[in-house]
């Protein structure tokens, strides 16, 4: 068995060298990323076994929405197409695996499985700010819905001619 066998719900299309190369590839921008906030004793051998152990523990989902994640599309993001055809193509990658930080990168190693989309909406909010950001978010709408039920408050619309 090998040290960083792919996960049973990875699907075939994503080979196990596939695996490898977006393990690799996350924990070296991690790594990258850590060490420019002083966290110089990050390592990509760390950060990998990190990053491998969220992903069995993930079992496929999504760690805050519970959300079955795309992970055929590992590999897949093209920052060119994003800068191209920007809303389109990220829609597309919503449920694309991503690696989040459980704390702020300055210490060990510690990261959840979760989607694209959800981790550029929690961007750098700790678990419990992303949670309340939430609510607070719900709470709102359900609100704003029972005073306006046709449409939504405080939106406009600008049409180019």
């Amino acid at each position: 068995m090998r040290k960083y066998e792919r996960p049973s719900f990875v699907p075939a299309s994503v080979t196990q060298a596939g695996y490898e190369k977006w393990l690799k590839g996350r924990a070296i921008a991690h790594v990258k990323r850590d060490k420019k906030r002083g966290n110089l004793l990050a390592t990509v051998e760390a950060y990998k076994a990190a990053i491998h152990c969220a992903a069995s523990l993930s079992e496929g989902r999504d760690y805050y929405t519970g959300e079955s994640l795309d992970w055929a599309l590992v590999g897949s993001y093209s920052n060119e197409q994003s800068k191209i055809h920007g809303r389109r193509y990220k829609a597309k990658l919503a449920l694309l695996p991503s690696v989040d930080h459980v704390e702020d990168g300055r210490g060990e190693a510690n990261f959840k499985i979760c989607a694209w989309r959800t981790n550029d909406a929690k961007h750098d909010l700790t678990h419990d700010d992303f949670v309340a950001l939430c609510r607070r978010v719900v709470e709102h709408f359900e609100r704003s819905n029972k005073l306006n039920t046709t449409s939504h408050r405080g939106t406009a619309t600008v049409q180019n001619s």
